[in-house]
């Protein structure tokens, strides 16, 4: 036992410097620890009164900021300074250092004056915010400015309405209070909309309303009074009648003509298609004349004719023709029948059928036409009746044209006729062989300007060679037009040209060379005044002999419309032939009134 009593006060000796030791050595570490605290945003207890004395003072800065955002927005809004650059990421700046920015929250680092190494310390720098306790504050500043900003936008809009209301309220109160609510609302950290949410807002009820389409400005008509047609399956239908009284000096247009006073009607109608590719054209008119009061005239004339184009592979064209023609012989013909009470009936059945080609600028065309000519027998004075059937013929004719367009204004063209006149009969009554050859060749010129200048003419030659060889051919220079020309909006200006070989069944004749023109003139006056003139010349050639006719017409009317359907007309006519054959002279003059309607 004693022994080992020495040995046990030296473990206890050494066991108290071990402790001594320890305890320095825990001592040691523990000094530095307040400023470590500093750097590793370190804090220690935390008293509950503190902590519920700091949160109502917050809850009074929020009320006070509150009720300054509600009594005086426009105030607060001018005082308030310039909001501090805040990044959204903590740190992305240094903090200030100053003192001042430390304030009294129990938050704030406290002053690090206990260390004995520290000569002069430097104030503490300020606690950097939490993200969590900034992520908060953020929270309730935009809760508080959208409930501000709704408030606000309230206000507005009673006030706008208020204003809109009130007659006596100045345009100058509601521009400043629409500008202070829309500076609030711009200054609110607003929520993000929705997609709809322009759909769901409320129309302004001093938005105007869009005009309707009917409301706008029409555009006038270029002719008011113009037909407007009658729909007809896929064509569009325009007939126009005409019925008036006629007083002539000269009933039938002869040498022995007198004057009567003729009721007049004239029925005209065109139709044209309605169709997305091709095209068709049907033209006709009728003309019947009575008698009321002088020289007995009793006849009735008309034509009706059809086009069709169509267009085929290849750059081809197709164009049809068929048309129908009944008129009476004129008494001023060289085939007038003498002592007859009424001149023998002329029909004619005419068709073509021309195909058309465009090779880079080259026009390439070729028709082929066919015409019938039968006469009706003619009604003598004695009661008996005399045949006209050997002037029934027929002329097939074939032409090529080829032409150059050398603008897309004017095309040069030239063109050659071939033909053969065959009559029913081989020999007349006077046993003569009238069919013949037909031979022609021609040049002119193609126009297209649109509305101002459009048409064809064209000069050449003509002849047709009878087969008995004691009658000469029928030939002469050839001459055909047909322009229109526009000088200005209104006015319409035609030429027409027209050379015609008449043949005839007169014994040791051939027939004649007919040259036709007219000259035609249509103004617009007024949209309900529409004035027209026309000027005509013939000149008739006899093959054989010097005999000659020449032909001179004028004509001038008037069509003063009421309505788009109905309007009054009126023409005066005259028309002279003087001849160096006898018994062929004649003048005649006319006046014409009457009422027509279209559709």
């Amino acid at each position: 036992m004693t022994g080992a009593q020495p040995e046990t006060k030296r473990g206890r000796t050494g066991k108290a410097v071990s402790t001594l030791l320890l305890a320095a050595s825990v001592l040691a570490l523990l000094r530095p620890m307040p400023l470590h605290a500093q750097e590793t945003e370190l804090r220690g207890e935390v008293s509950e009164s503190a902590i519920l004395s700091d949160q109502q003072r917050k809850v009074r800065q929020m009320s006070r900021a509150r009720a300054q955002d509600l009594n005086g927005p426009a105030t607060a809004t001018a005082d308030a300074p310039a909001d501090t650059y805040s990044p959204a990421s903590p740190g992305a700046v240094p903090d200030e250092t100053d003192g001042t920015a430390a304030n009294d929250s129990i938050f704030d680092q406290p002053a690090a004056t206990d260390d004995p190494f520290v000569e002069n310390p430097s104030p503490p720098k300020p606690r950097r915010t939490s993200t969590a306790k900034q992520r908060a504050d953020d929270a309730d500043k935009k809760a508080d400015n959208d409930t501000a900003g709704k408030k606000k936008t309230k206000a507005a809009d009673k006030k706008k309405t208020k204003q809109q209301t009130d007659p006596t309220a100045t345009g100058t109160t509601t521009t400043a209070d629409t500008g202070t609510a829309g500076e609030d609302q711009d200054g609110a950290n607003r929520r993000a909309v929705t997609i709809d949410s322009v759909d769901r807002q409320k129309l302004d009820p001093g938005a105007e309303r869009t005009a309707s389409i009917e409301g706008q400005k029409i555009k006038p008509e270029d002719d008011p009074f113009a037909a407007t047609g009658i729909k007809v399956g896929s064509f569009v239908f325009r007939p126009t009648l005409e019925q008036g009284f006629t007083a002539t000096s000269n009933a039938d247009a002869s040498s022995g003509g007198t004057s009567a006073v003729l009721s007049e009607t004239a029925l005209r109608f065109s139709a044209t298609s309605d169709w997305r590719e091709n095209s068709a054209t049907i033209d006709g008119y009728g003309i019947f004349r009575n008698t009321v009061s002088g020289q007995k005239i009793n006849d009735a004339q008309g034509r009706i004719e059809g086009q069709l184009n169509v267009d085929l592979d290849n750059e081809l064209r197709a164009i049809a023709k068929l048309g129908y023609e009944a008129v009476p012989e004129s008494a001023s013909s060289p085939d007038a029948i003498a002592g007859v009470t009424s001149q023998p009936l002329r029909q004619t059945v005419d068709g073509s059928l021309g195909i058309e080609k465009d090779v880079g600028k080259m026009r390439y065309a070729l028709t082929g036409a066919i015409t019938h000519d039968f006469y009706g027998d003619a009604d003598l004075s004695d009661g008996t009746t005399l045949s006209q059937k050997d002037r029934d013929s027929t002329l097939y004719s074939a032409t090529l044209r080829t032409g150059y367009q050398v603008s897309p204004a004017i095309t040069p063209f030239v063109e050659v006729e071939a033909g053969r006149r065959v009559y029913d009969l081989r020999l007349d009554s006077n046993l003569y062989e009238r069919s013949s050859t037909r031979l022609g060749a021609r040049a002119g010129l193609e126009l297209d300007m649109d509305d101002k200048l459009s048409g064809e003419f064209s000069v050449g030659w003509l002849r047709e060679a009878i087969d008995d060889d004691r009658l000469p051919a029928n030939a002469g220079p050839y001459v055909n037009a047909d322009l229109k020309w526009s000088p200005e909006r209104g006015t319409i200006v035609g030429l027409t040209g027209r050379t015609t070989i008449e043949s005839t069944t007169t014994a040791g004749e051939s027939g004649d060379v007919l040259y036709s023109g007219r000259l035609t003139g249509e103004r617009q006056v007024r949209a309900n005044l529409t004035a027209n003139s026309a000027l005509g010349l013939d000149w008739r050639d006899y093959t054989g002999s010097d005999g000659h006719d020449l032909i001179l017409s004028a004509e001038a009317g008037l069509t003063w419309w009421l309505n788009r359907y109905a309007g009054l007309t009126t023409r005066v006519r005259t028309e002279k032939l003087n001849s160096n054959l006898p018994g062929r002279d004649y003048v005649a003059n006319s006046i014409f009134l009457g009422l027509k309607v279209q559709r």
